[in-house]
Protein backbone atom coordinates (compact mmCIF):
# COMPACT_ATOMS: atom_id res chain seq x y z
CA UNK A 1 0.00 0.00 0.00
CA UNK A 2 1.44 3.36 -1.10
CA UNK A 3 -0.30 6.20 0.76
CA UNK A 4 -1.27 9.37 -1.05
CA UNK A 5 1.22 12.22 -0.48
CA UNK A 6 1.22 14.79 2.31
CA UNK A 7 2.18 18.40 1.54
CA UNK A 8 5.27 19.98 3.08
CA UNK A 9 4.74 22.75 5.71
CA UNK A 10 5.94 25.48 3.32
CA UNK A 11 3.43 24.34 0.70
CA UNK A 12 0.64 24.31 3.30
CA UNK A 13 1.41 27.90 4.32
CA UNK A 14 1.50 29.06 0.70
CA UNK A 15 -1.80 27.33 -0.03
CA UNK A 16 -3.47 28.96 2.99
CA UNK A 17 -2.20 32.40 1.93
CA UNK A 18 -3.53 31.86 -1.59
CA UNK A 19 -6.93 30.79 -0.26
CA UNK A 20 -7.16 33.79 2.09
CA UNK A 21 -6.02 36.27 -0.58
CA UNK A 22 -8.81 35.06 -2.80
CA UNK A 23 -11.15 36.53 -0.16
CA UNK A 24 -9.05 39.54 0.81
CA UNK A 25 -12.08 41.83 1.19
CA UNK A 26 -13.65 39.65 3.89
CA UNK A 27 -10.24 39.21 5.53
CA UNK A 28 -9.65 42.98 5.69
CA UNK A 29 -13.12 43.61 7.13
CA UNK A 30 -12.66 40.94 9.80
CA UNK A 31 -9.18 42.23 10.71
CA UNK A 32 -10.17 45.89 11.05
CA UNK A 33 -13.34 45.14 13.01
CA UNK A 34 -11.70 42.70 15.40
CA UNK A 35 -8.67 44.92 16.05
CA UNK A 36 -10.90 47.92 16.64
CA UNK A 37 -13.16 46.04 19.05
CA UNK A 38 -10.16 44.67 20.96
CA UNK A 39 -8.58 48.13 21.20
CA UNK A 40 -11.81 49.62 22.54
CA UNK A 41 -12.11 46.80 25.08
CA UNK A 42 -8.65 47.55 26.44
CA UNK A 43 -9.98 50.85 27.72
CA UNK A 44 -11.69 48.97 30.58
CA UNK A 45 -8.53 48.50 32.69
CA UNK A 46 -7.39 52.16 32.81
CA UNK A 47 -10.96 53.34 33.50
CA UNK A 48 -11.18 50.90 36.41
CA UNK A 49 -7.76 52.13 37.58
CA UNK A 50 -9.05 55.70 37.45
CA UNK A 51 -12.07 54.68 39.55
CA UNK A 52 -9.67 53.17 42.13
CA UNK A 53 -7.73 56.45 42.25
CA UNK A 54 -10.97 58.40 42.75
CA UNK A 55 -11.95 56.15 45.64
CA UNK A 56 -8.47 56.39 47.20
CA UNK A 57 -8.67 60.20 46.92
CA UNK A 58 -12.06 60.05 48.65
CA UNK A 59 -13.85 61.89 45.86
CA UNK A 60 -17.60 62.40 45.88
CA UNK A 61 -19.74 59.54 44.54
CA UNK A 62 -20.93 61.77 41.72
CA UNK A 63 -17.39 61.77 40.31
CA UNK A 64 -17.86 58.08 39.42
CA UNK A 65 -20.76 58.75 37.06
CA UNK A 66 -18.65 59.58 34.00
CA UNK A 67 -16.21 56.61 34.38
CA UNK A 68 -19.10 54.19 34.90
CA UNK A 69 -20.92 55.56 31.87
CA UNK A 70 -17.68 55.21 29.91
CA UNK A 71 -17.42 51.55 31.01
CA UNK A 72 -20.91 50.90 29.66
CA UNK A 73 -20.05 52.52 26.32
CA UNK A 74 -16.81 50.50 26.09
CA UNK A 75 -18.68 47.26 26.87
CA UNK A 76 -21.32 47.95 24.24
CA UNK A 77 -18.87 48.94 21.49
CA UNK A 78 -16.46 46.15 22.31
CA UNK A 79 -19.21 43.54 22.37
CA UNK A 80 -20.68 44.68 19.07
CA UNK A 81 -17.27 44.91 17.42
CA UNK A 82 -16.20 41.48 18.66
CA UNK A 83 -19.43 39.94 17.40
CA UNK A 84 -18.95 41.48 13.95
CA UNK A 85 -15.25 40.60 13.89
CA UNK A 86 -15.72 36.99 14.92
CA UNK A 87 -18.52 36.69 12.37
CA UNK A 88 -16.15 38.06 9.72
CA UNK A 89 -13.42 35.59 10.67
CA UNK A 90 -15.96 32.76 10.62
CA UNK A 91 -17.24 33.84 7.20
CA UNK A 92 -13.67 34.01 5.92
CA UNK A 93 -12.87 30.58 7.34
CA UNK A 94 -16.01 28.94 6.00
CA UNK A 95 -15.32 30.36 2.56
CA UNK A 96 -11.73 29.14 2.63
CA UNK A 97 -12.78 25.65 3.74
CA UNK A 98 -15.50 25.54 1.08
CA UNK A 99 -12.95 26.45 -1.62
CA UNK A 100 -10.49 23.87 -0.30
CA UNK A 101 -13.15 21.17 -0.03
CA UNK A 102 -14.31 21.77 -3.59
CA UNK A 103 -10.74 21.68 -4.90
CA UNK A 104 -10.05 18.50 -2.95
CA UNK A 105 -13.14 16.69 -4.19
CA UNK A 106 -12.62 17.88 -7.76
CA UNK A 107 -9.04 16.62 -7.78
CA UNK A 108 -9.87 13.38 -5.97
CA UNK A 109 -12.44 12.57 -8.66
CA UNK A 110 -9.84 13.17 -11.38
CA UNK A 111 -6.95 11.22 -9.89
CA UNK A 112 -5.65 8.26 -11.86
CA UNK A 113 -7.68 5.32 -10.59
CA UNK A 114 -4.56 3.19 -10.33
CA UNK A 115 -3.04 5.71 -7.91
CA UNK A 116 -6.13 5.59 -5.71
CA UNK A 117 -6.17 1.79 -5.71
CA UNK A 118 -2.49 1.62 -4.76
CA UNK A 119 -3.17 3.85 -1.75
CA UNK A 120 -6.19 1.80 -0.69
CA UNK A 121 -9.72 3.06 -0.21
CA UNK A 122 -9.16 3.84 3.47
CA UNK A 123 -6.50 6.50 2.84
CA UNK A 124 -8.67 8.57 0.52
CA UNK A 125 -11.87 8.12 2.53
CA UNK A 126 -10.12 9.14 5.76
CA UNK A 127 -9.04 12.35 4.04
CA UNK A 128 -12.50 12.98 2.62
CA UNK A 129 -14.15 12.38 6.00
CA UNK A 130 -11.79 12.70 8.97
CA UNK A 131 -9.38 15.34 7.64
CA UNK A 132 -12.12 17.53 6.19
CA UNK A 133 -13.97 17.31 9.53
CA UNK A 134 -10.86 18.29 11.52
CA UNK A 135 -10.16 21.31 9.31
CA UNK A 136 -13.81 22.40 9.28
CA UNK A 137 -14.09 22.14 13.07
CA UNK A 138 -10.90 24.16 13.51
CA UNK A 139 -12.14 26.90 11.17
CA UNK A 140 -15.58 27.10 12.77
CA UNK A 141 -14.43 27.07 16.38
CA UNK A 142 -10.69 27.37 16.89
CA UNK A 143 -9.56 29.96 14.34
CA UNK A 144 -12.03 32.77 15.29
CA UNK A 145 -11.05 32.35 18.94
CA UNK A 146 -7.37 32.19 18.03
CA UNK A 147 -7.54 35.38 15.96
CA UNK A 148 -9.32 37.22 18.77
CA UNK A 149 -6.81 35.95 21.34
CA UNK A 150 -3.77 36.99 19.29
CA UNK A 151 -5.10 40.50 18.73
CA UNK A 152 -5.87 40.81 22.43
CA UNK A 153 -2.35 39.73 23.41
CA UNK A 154 -0.58 42.13 21.04
CA UNK A 155 -2.78 45.13 21.85
CA UNK A 156 -2.67 44.48 25.61
CA UNK A 157 1.12 44.45 25.60
CA UNK A 158 1.03 47.74 23.71
CA UNK A 159 -1.41 49.18 26.26
CA UNK A 160 0.90 48.08 29.10
CA UNK A 161 3.78 49.91 27.45
CA UNK A 162 1.68 53.09 27.20
CA UNK A 163 0.52 52.73 30.81
CA UNK A 164 4.03 52.31 32.22
CA UNK A 165 6.93 50.62 30.46
CA UNK A 166 8.19 49.18 33.75
CA UNK A 167 5.10 47.02 34.13
CA UNK A 168 5.63 45.75 30.60
CA UNK A 169 9.22 44.87 31.48
CA UNK A 170 8.23 42.62 34.42
CA UNK A 171 5.40 41.05 32.41
CA UNK A 172 7.94 40.03 29.78
CA UNK A 173 9.66 37.86 32.41
CA UNK A 174 6.99 35.26 31.67
CA UNK A 175 7.68 35.28 27.92
CA UNK A 176 10.80 33.03 27.95
CA UNK A 177 8.88 30.30 29.78
CA UNK A 178 5.93 30.63 27.42
CA UNK A 179 8.13 30.63 24.31
CA UNK A 180 10.16 27.67 25.52
CA UNK A 181 7.05 25.65 26.32
CA UNK A 182 5.38 26.52 23.01
CA UNK A 183 8.46 25.81 20.86
CA UNK A 184 9.06 22.55 22.67
CA UNK A 185 5.43 21.57 22.18
CA UNK A 186 5.36 22.45 18.48
CA UNK A 187 8.61 20.59 17.84
CA UNK A 188 7.40 17.42 19.55
CA UNK A 189 3.72 17.60 18.60
CA UNK A 190 4.04 18.15 14.84
CA UNK A 191 5.42 14.67 14.02
CA UNK A 192 3.02 13.06 16.50
CA UNK A 193 -0.05 14.56 14.82
CA UNK A 194 1.31 13.82 11.35
CA UNK A 195 1.77 10.17 12.30
CA UNK A 196 -1.65 10.13 13.97
CA UNK A 197 -3.44 11.24 10.79
CA UNK A 198 -1.54 8.59 8.80
CA UNK A 199 -2.42 5.96 11.41
CA UNK A 200 -6.09 6.93 11.14
CA UNK A 201 -5.88 6.40 7.38
CA UNK A 202 -4.32 2.95 7.82
CA UNK A 203 -6.98 2.04 10.40
CA UNK A 204 -9.73 3.16 8.04
CA UNK A 205 -8.25 1.14 5.20
CA UNK A 206 -8.03 -2.04 7.27
CA UNK A 207 -11.56 -1.60 8.59
CA UNK A 208 -13.01 -1.11 5.10
CA UNK A 209 -10.92 -3.98 3.75
CA UNK A 210 -12.19 -6.32 6.45
CA UNK A 211 -15.84 -5.26 6.28
CA UNK A 212 -16.08 -5.33 2.47
CA UNK A 213 -14.44 -8.75 2.38
CA UNK A 214 -16.23 -10.16 5.43
CA UNK A 215 -17.57 -13.22 3.64
CA UNK A 216 -14.15 -14.13 2.27
CA UNK A 217 -12.57 -13.54 5.68
CA UNK A 218 -15.03 -15.92 7.30
CA UNK A 219 -14.80 -18.48 4.50
CA UNK A 220 -11.02 -18.83 4.88
CA UNK A 221 -10.99 -18.61 8.67
CA UNK A 222 -9.10 -15.31 8.69
CA UNK A 223 -11.30 -13.56 11.26
CA UNK A 224 -8.68 -13.68 14.03
CA UNK A 225 -5.92 -12.40 11.74
CA UNK A 226 -8.04 -9.51 10.45
CA UNK A 227 -9.22 -8.69 13.95
CA UNK A 228 -5.59 -8.55 15.08
CA UNK A 229 -4.63 -6.28 12.16
CA UNK A 230 -7.54 -3.92 12.82
CA UNK A 231 -6.71 -3.98 16.53
CA UNK A 232 -3.04 -3.16 15.87
CA UNK A 233 -3.98 -0.27 13.61
CA UNK A 234 -6.53 1.04 16.13
CA UNK A 235 -4.03 0.73 18.99
CA UNK A 236 -1.42 2.61 16.98
CA UNK A 237 -3.87 5.47 16.34
CA UNK A 238 -4.94 5.51 20.00
CA UNK A 239 -1.33 5.52 21.28
CA UNK A 240 -0.50 8.50 19.09
CA UNK A 241 -3.63 10.34 20.27
CA UNK A 242 -2.63 9.75 23.91
CA UNK A 243 0.90 10.93 23.15
CA UNK A 244 -0.55 14.17 21.78
CA UNK A 245 -2.68 14.67 24.90
CA UNK A 246 0.35 14.04 27.11
CA UNK A 247 2.30 16.75 25.29
CA UNK A 248 -0.63 19.18 25.66
CA UNK A 249 -0.85 18.48 29.41
CA UNK A 250 2.86 19.23 29.86
CA UNK A 251 2.41 22.44 27.89
CA UNK A 252 -0.33 23.76 30.20
CA UNK A 253 1.68 22.95 33.33
CA UNK A 254 4.48 25.22 32.04
CA UNK A 255 1.94 27.91 31.14
CA UNK A 256 0.71 27.96 34.73
CA UNK A 257 4.31 28.57 35.86
CA UNK A 258 4.60 31.47 33.41
CA UNK A 259 1.39 33.03 34.76
CA UNK A 260 2.74 32.87 38.30
CA UNK A 261 6.03 34.51 37.29
CA UNK A 262 4.32 37.33 35.38
CA UNK A 263 1.64 38.14 37.94
CA UNK A 264 4.11 38.00 40.82
CA UNK A 265 6.37 40.41 38.91
CA UNK A 266 3.50 42.87 38.29
CA UNK A 267 2.42 42.83 41.95
CA UNK A 268 5.96 43.26 43.25
CA UNK A 269 6.69 46.07 40.76
CA UNK A 270 3.37 47.75 41.60
CA UNK A 271 4.10 47.57 45.35
CA UNK A 272 7.54 49.10 44.83
CA UNK A 273 6.44 51.82 42.35
CA UNK A 274 3.48 52.92 44.50
CA UNK A 275 5.74 52.96 47.57
CA UNK A 276 8.20 55.20 45.74
CA UNK A 277 5.38 57.50 44.50
CA UNK A 278 6.36 56.56 40.96
CA UNK A 279 2.89 55.23 40.13
CA UNK A 280 -0.60 55.49 41.54
CA UNK A 281 -2.58 52.61 42.99
CA UNK A 282 -4.94 52.98 40.05
CA UNK A 283 -2.07 52.55 37.58
CA UNK A 284 -0.83 49.45 39.42
CA UNK A 285 -4.38 48.11 39.46
CA UNK A 286 -4.74 48.69 35.71
CA UNK A 287 -1.42 46.93 35.09
CA UNK A 288 -2.48 43.92 37.18
CA UNK A 289 -5.82 43.80 35.36
CA UNK A 290 -4.08 43.95 31.99
CA UNK A 291 -1.83 41.02 32.84
CA UNK A 292 -4.66 39.06 34.43
CA UNK A 293 -6.71 39.64 31.30
CA UNK A 294 -3.86 38.10 29.31
CA UNK A 295 -4.32 34.72 31.04
CA UNK A 296 -7.33 33.71 28.99
CA UNK A 297 -6.10 34.80 25.52
CA UNK A 298 -2.59 33.40 26.09
CA UNK A 299 -3.99 30.07 27.26
CA UNK A 300 -6.47 30.15 24.40
CA UNK A 301 -3.81 30.91 21.81
CA UNK A 302 -1.36 28.31 23.06
CA UNK A 303 -4.08 25.81 23.85
CA UNK A 304 -5.44 26.18 20.35
CA UNK A 305 -1.98 25.30 19.10
CA UNK A 306 -3.12 21.75 19.79
CA UNK A 307 -6.10 22.20 17.46
CA UNK A 308 -3.88 24.04 15.00
CA UNK A 309 -1.47 21.10 14.89
CA UNK A 310 -4.30 18.68 14.18
CA UNK A 311 -5.73 21.01 11.53
CA UNK A 312 -2.28 21.54 9.98
CA UNK A 313 -1.70 17.79 9.72
CA UNK A 314 -5.16 17.28 8.20
CA UNK A 315 -4.70 20.25 5.87
CA UNK A 316 -1.34 18.90 4.67
CA UNK A 317 -3.02 15.61 3.72
CA UNK A 318 -5.79 17.43 1.84
CA UNK A 319 -3.37 19.71 -0.03
CA UNK A 320 -1.20 16.68 -0.80
CA UNK A 321 -4.13 15.29 -2.77
CA UNK A 322 -4.97 18.67 -4.35
CA UNK A 323 -1.40 18.95 -5.67
CA UNK A 324 -1.44 15.56 -7.38
CA UNK A 325 -1.58 15.85 -11.17
CA UNK A 326 -4.99 15.10 -12.62
CA UNK A 327 -5.49 12.84 -15.57
CA UNK A 328 -5.16 14.74 -18.81
CA UNK A 329 -8.38 15.08 -20.75
CA UNK A 330 -8.56 15.75 -24.44
CA UNK A 331 -11.39 15.96 -26.95
CA UNK A 332 -9.09 15.45 -29.94
CA UNK A 333 -9.64 11.70 -30.14
CA UNK A 334 -12.06 10.26 -32.68
CA UNK A 335 -15.33 8.75 -31.51
CA UNK A 336 -14.66 5.22 -30.20
CA UNK A 337 -16.17 2.12 -31.77
CA UNK A 338 -16.96 -1.21 -30.12
CA UNK A 339 -13.73 -3.08 -30.86
CA UNK A 340 -11.14 -4.41 -28.43
CA UNK A 341 -7.60 -5.47 -29.35
CA UNK A 342 -5.01 -6.76 -26.86
CA UNK A 343 -1.60 -7.86 -28.11
CA UNK A 344 1.04 -9.24 -25.74
CA UNK A 345 -0.58 -7.49 -22.79
CA UNK A 346 0.96 -8.01 -19.38
CA UNK A 347 0.48 -6.43 -15.97
CA UNK A 348 1.92 -6.71 -12.46
CA UNK A 349 0.89 -4.93 -9.28
CA UNK A 350 4.33 -5.68 -7.82
CA UNK A 351 7.59 -6.05 -9.76
CA UNK A 352 8.37 -9.66 -10.52
CA UNK A 353 4.86 -10.91 -9.73
CA UNK A 354 2.93 -10.77 -13.02
CA UNK A 355 -0.85 -11.05 -12.86
CA UNK A 356 -1.27 -11.10 -16.65
CA UNK A 357 1.27 -12.31 -19.20
CA UNK A 358 1.28 -12.18 -23.00
CA UNK A 359 -2.50 -11.86 -23.39
CA UNK A 360 -3.79 -11.68 -26.97
CA UNK A 361 -7.47 -10.99 -27.48
CA UNK A 362 -9.53 -9.60 -30.35
CA UNK A 363 -13.19 -8.69 -29.76
CA UNK A 364 -15.37 -7.53 -32.65
CA UNK A 365 -17.92 -4.74 -32.23
CA UNK A 366 -21.12 -6.12 -30.74
CA UNK A 367 -19.54 -9.41 -29.66
CA UNK A 368 -20.15 -10.66 -26.12
CA UNK A 369 -17.14 -12.39 -24.54
CA UNK A 370 -17.12 -14.14 -21.17
CA UNK A 371 -13.90 -14.31 -19.13
CA UNK A 372 -13.74 -17.39 -16.91
CA UNK A 373 -11.12 -19.01 -14.74
CA UNK A 374 -10.22 -19.77 -11.17
CA UNK A 375 -9.83 -17.03 -8.57
CA UNK A 376 -6.56 -15.20 -9.18
CA UNK A 377 -6.45 -16.09 -12.88
CA UNK A 378 -6.39 -12.38 -13.82
CA UNK A 379 -9.99 -11.89 -15.00
CA UNK A 380 -10.70 -8.74 -12.98
CA UNK A 381 -7.28 -7.30 -13.76
CA UNK A 382 -7.92 -7.74 -17.48
CA UNK A 383 -11.32 -6.07 -17.07
CA UNK A 384 -9.70 -3.12 -15.27
CA UNK A 385 -7.11 -2.70 -18.01
CA UNK A 386 -9.85 -2.55 -20.64
CA UNK A 387 -11.83 -0.08 -18.50
CA UNK A 388 -8.79 2.18 -18.16
CA UNK A 389 -8.35 1.77 -14.40
CA UNK A 390 -4.78 0.48 -14.85
CA UNK A 391 -2.43 1.08 -17.77
CA UNK A 392 -1.02 -2.06 -19.31
CA UNK A 393 2.54 -2.65 -18.16
CA UNK A 394 3.39 -4.54 -21.35
CA UNK A 395 2.01 -4.94 -24.83
CA UNK A 396 -0.51 -3.02 -26.88
CA UNK A 397 -4.08 -2.28 -25.79
CA UNK A 398 -6.61 -0.70 -28.13
CA UNK A 399 -10.06 0.07 -26.74
CA UNK A 400 -12.79 1.35 -29.03
CA UNK A 401 -10.19 1.70 -31.76
CA UNK A 402 -8.04 4.00 -29.60
CA UNK A 403 -4.47 3.12 -28.62
CA UNK A 404 -4.38 3.67 -24.84
CA UNK A 405 -0.60 4.08 -24.86
CA UNK A 406 -1.11 7.25 -26.90
CA UNK A 407 -4.46 8.51 -25.65
CA UNK A 408 -4.20 7.58 -21.95
CA UNK A 409 -6.67 5.60 -19.86
CA UNK A 410 -9.29 8.35 -19.76
CA UNK A 411 -10.04 7.69 -23.43
CA UNK A 412 -10.93 4.12 -22.50
CA UNK A 413 -13.40 5.32 -19.92
CA UNK A 414 -15.16 7.35 -22.62
CA UNK A 415 -15.61 4.17 -24.59
CA UNK A 416 -16.29 1.76 -21.72
CA UNK A 417 -18.87 1.48 -18.97
CA UNK A 418 -17.64 -0.67 -16.08
CA UNK A 419 -20.01 -2.32 -13.61
CA UNK A 420 -18.37 -4.22 -10.81
CA UNK A 421 -19.68 -6.39 -8.02
CA UNK A 422 -19.56 -3.39 -5.68
CA UNK A 423 -22.12 -0.90 -6.99
CA UNK A 424 -23.08 2.22 -5.08
CA UNK A 425 -26.51 3.75 -4.63
CA UNK A 426 -26.12 7.49 -4.14
CA UNK A 427 -28.27 9.23 -1.55
CA UNK A 428 -31.07 11.24 -3.12
CA UNK A 429 -33.95 10.82 -5.57
CA UNK A 430 -33.61 7.71 -7.70
CA UNK A 431 -33.95 9.83 -10.85
CA UNK A 432 -30.83 11.80 -9.86
CA UNK A 433 -28.99 8.53 -9.29
CA UNK A 434 -29.89 7.39 -12.80
CA UNK A 435 -29.03 10.75 -14.38
CA UNK A 436 -25.44 10.44 -13.20
CA UNK A 437 -24.96 8.47 -16.41
CA UNK A 438 -26.73 11.06 -18.57
CA UNK A 439 -27.63 14.36 -16.85
CA UNK A 440 -29.97 15.48 -19.66
CA UNK A 441 -32.00 12.24 -19.77
CA UNK A 442 -35.77 12.77 -19.85
CA UNK A 443 -38.23 10.93 -17.64
CA UNK A 444 -39.23 8.84 -20.66
CA UNK A 445 -35.61 7.83 -21.25
CA UNK A 446 -35.23 6.89 -17.58
CA UNK A 447 -38.34 4.72 -17.85
CA UNK A 448 -37.07 3.06 -21.03
CA UNK A 449 -33.73 2.23 -19.39
CA UNK A 450 -35.47 0.79 -16.35
CA UNK A 451 -37.75 -1.28 -18.56
CA UNK A 452 -34.75 -2.63 -20.49
CA UNK A 453 -33.23 -4.07 -17.31
CA UNK A 454 -36.56 -5.26 -15.87
CA UNK A 455 -36.69 -2.70 -13.07
CA UNK A 456 -39.62 -0.54 -14.16
CA UNK A 457 -42.27 -2.51 -12.25
CA UNK A 458 -40.65 -2.30 -8.84
CA UNK A 459 -39.53 1.30 -9.39
CA UNK A 460 -43.10 2.29 -10.31
CA UNK A 461 -44.27 0.63 -7.10
CA UNK A 462 -42.03 2.87 -4.96
CA UNK A 463 -43.87 5.56 -2.93
CA UNK A 464 -42.86 8.34 -5.34
CA UNK A 465 -41.55 6.35 -8.30
CA UNK A 466 -38.23 7.68 -9.58
CA UNK A 467 -38.60 10.66 -7.22
CA UNK A 468 -38.27 8.32 -4.22
CA UNK A 469 -35.21 9.08 -2.09
CA UNK A 470 -32.87 6.08 -1.99
CA UNK A 471 -29.47 5.41 -0.45
CA UNK A 472 -28.39 6.50 3.03
CA UNK A 473 -31.41 7.71 4.99
CA UNK A 474 -33.81 6.79 2.19
CA UNK A 475 -35.53 3.74 0.76
CA UNK A 476 -33.19 0.76 1.01
CA UNK A 477 -32.62 -1.19 -2.19
CA UNK A 478 -31.75 -4.88 -2.29
CA UNK A 479 -28.45 -6.01 -3.82
CA UNK A 480 -30.27 -7.15 -6.98
CA UNK A 481 -32.16 -3.85 -7.27
CA UNK A 482 -28.93 -1.87 -6.84
CA UNK A 483 -27.37 -3.89 -9.65
CA UNK A 484 -30.38 -3.24 -11.86
CA UNK A 485 -29.97 0.50 -11.27
CA UNK A 486 -26.30 0.16 -12.26
CA UNK A 487 -27.33 -1.67 -15.42
CA UNK A 488 -29.88 1.04 -16.17
CA UNK A 489 -27.10 3.60 -15.89
CA UNK A 490 -25.12 1.51 -18.37
CA UNK A 491 -28.00 1.76 -20.82
CA UNK A 492 -28.30 5.52 -20.30
CA UNK A 493 -24.56 6.10 -20.72
CA UNK A 494 -24.83 4.33 -24.09
CA UNK A 495 -21.12 3.68 -24.58
CA UNK A 496 -20.06 1.17 -27.22
CA UNK A 497 -18.31 -1.21 -24.79
CA UNK A 498 -19.53 -2.59 -21.46
CA UNK A 499 -17.44 -4.48 -18.91
CA UNK A 500 -19.31 -6.46 -16.26
CA UNK A 501 -16.95 -7.61 -13.51
CA UNK A 502 -18.95 -10.24 -11.58
CA UNK A 503 -21.88 -7.84 -11.64
CA UNK A 504 -24.39 -10.51 -10.51
CA UNK A 505 -22.27 -12.11 -7.78
CA UNK A 506 -24.09 -10.50 -4.83
CA UNK A 507 -27.63 -11.17 -6.04
CA UNK A 508 -27.96 -14.66 -4.59
CA UNK A 509 -29.34 -17.62 -6.43
CA UNK A 510 -32.90 -16.23 -6.45
CA UNK A 511 -32.02 -12.99 -8.25
CA UNK A 512 -28.94 -14.07 -10.22
CA UNK A 513 -30.81 -15.38 -13.26
CA UNK A 514 -33.01 -12.30 -13.35
CA UNK A 515 -29.91 -10.11 -13.28
CA UNK A 516 -28.23 -12.17 -15.98
CA UNK A 517 -31.24 -11.61 -18.21
CA UNK A 518 -31.15 -7.89 -17.37
CA UNK A 519 -27.44 -7.77 -18.22
CA UNK A 520 -28.09 -9.53 -21.53
CA UNK A 521 -30.71 -6.93 -22.49
CA UNK A 522 -28.45 -4.08 -21.34
CA UNK A 523 -25.62 -5.39 -23.54
CA UNK A 524 -27.72 -5.49 -26.70
CA UNK A 525 -26.15 -3.38 -29.41
CA UNK A 526 -22.80 -2.99 -27.66
CA UNK A 527 -19.64 -5.01 -27.11
CA UNK A 528 -19.67 -6.92 -23.85
CA UNK A 529 -16.76 -8.23 -21.77
CA UNK A 530 -18.23 -10.25 -18.90
CA UNK A 531 -16.21 -11.59 -15.97
CA UNK A 532 -18.42 -14.59 -15.34
CA UNK A 533 -19.15 -15.47 -11.72
CA UNK A 534 -21.76 -17.99 -12.87
CA UNK A 535 -20.97 -20.14 -15.88
CA UNK A 536 -24.50 -19.72 -17.19
CA UNK A 537 -23.25 -16.26 -18.24
CA UNK A 538 -20.46 -17.96 -20.19
CA UNK A 539 -22.89 -20.36 -21.84
CA UNK A 540 -24.96 -17.42 -23.11
CA UNK A 541 -21.93 -15.51 -24.45
CA UNK A 542 -20.79 -15.49 -28.07
CA UNK A 543 -17.35 -16.59 -26.99
CA UNK A 544 -15.64 -17.85 -23.84
CA UNK A 545 -12.05 -16.93 -22.95
CA UNK A 546 -10.43 -19.07 -20.26
CA UNK A 547 -7.59 -17.63 -18.17
CA UNK A 548 -5.12 -19.59 -16.08
CA UNK A 549 -2.22 -17.99 -14.28
CA UNK A 550 -2.72 -14.74 -16.15
CA UNK A 551 -2.62 -16.35 -19.60
CA UNK A 552 -5.30 -17.19 -22.15
CA UNK A 553 -5.43 -21.00 -22.37
CA UNK A 554 -8.68 -21.44 -24.33
CA UNK A 555 -10.99 -19.37 -26.47
CA UNK A 556 -14.13 -20.29 -28.37
CA UNK A 557 -17.91 -20.77 -28.19
CA UNK A 558 -19.31 -22.56 -25.13
CA UNK A 559 -20.41 -25.74 -26.92
CA UNK A 560 -17.13 -26.06 -28.76
CA UNK A 561 -15.05 -25.74 -25.57
CA UNK A 562 -17.24 -28.25 -23.73
CA UNK A 563 -16.70 -30.78 -26.52
CA UNK A 564 -12.95 -30.08 -26.53
CA UNK A 565 -12.62 -31.53 -23.02
CA UNK A 566 -10.06 -28.95 -21.92
CA UNK A 567 -9.90 -26.62 -18.86
CA UNK A 568 -13.27 -25.03 -19.62
CA UNK A 569 -14.95 -28.42 -19.91
CA UNK A 570 -13.62 -29.29 -16.46
CA UNK A 571 -14.95 -26.01 -15.05
CA UNK A 572 -18.35 -26.60 -16.67
CA UNK A 573 -18.51 -30.15 -15.35
CA UNK A 574 -17.76 -28.97 -11.79
CA UNK A 575 -20.27 -26.12 -12.12
CA UNK A 576 -23.00 -28.39 -13.47
CA UNK A 577 -22.46 -30.87 -10.62
CA UNK A 578 -23.09 -28.13 -8.02
CA UNK A 579 -26.31 -26.85 -9.62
Amino acid sequence: MTLLPTAEPRRVRRAVVDLVMARRGTAAWALVTLVGATAVGLGTAPVLGHIVDLVVQDRAPSSLAVPIALLLVIAALSGLGNALGVAGVARLGEGVVADLRERFVARALRLPLERVELAGSGDLTSRVTGDVTVVTRAVRDAFPRLAQALFTIVLTLGALALLDWRFLAVVLLAVPVQMYSLRRYLKLAAPVYDEHRKAVGVRQHRLLDTISGARTVRAFGLADEHTRRVGDASQRAADLAVAGMRLATRLFSLLNLAEFIGLAGVLIAGYWLVGQDMATIGTATAAALYFHNLFAPINTAIGLADEAQKARAALARMIGVCDLPAEEESDDHPAPDGSLSLTGVGHAYRPGLPVLSDVDLEVAPGERVALVGASGAGKSTLAKLVAGIHPAAEGSLRVGGLDLAATGPIAARRAVTLISQEVHVFAGPLADDLRLARPDATDEELGAALETVGALDWVSALPEGTATVVGTGGHKLTAAQAQQIALARLVLADRPIAVLDEATADAGSAGARQLEEAATRALEGRTGLVVAHRLTQAADADRVVVLEGGRVVESGPHEELVRAGGPYAELWKAWSARR
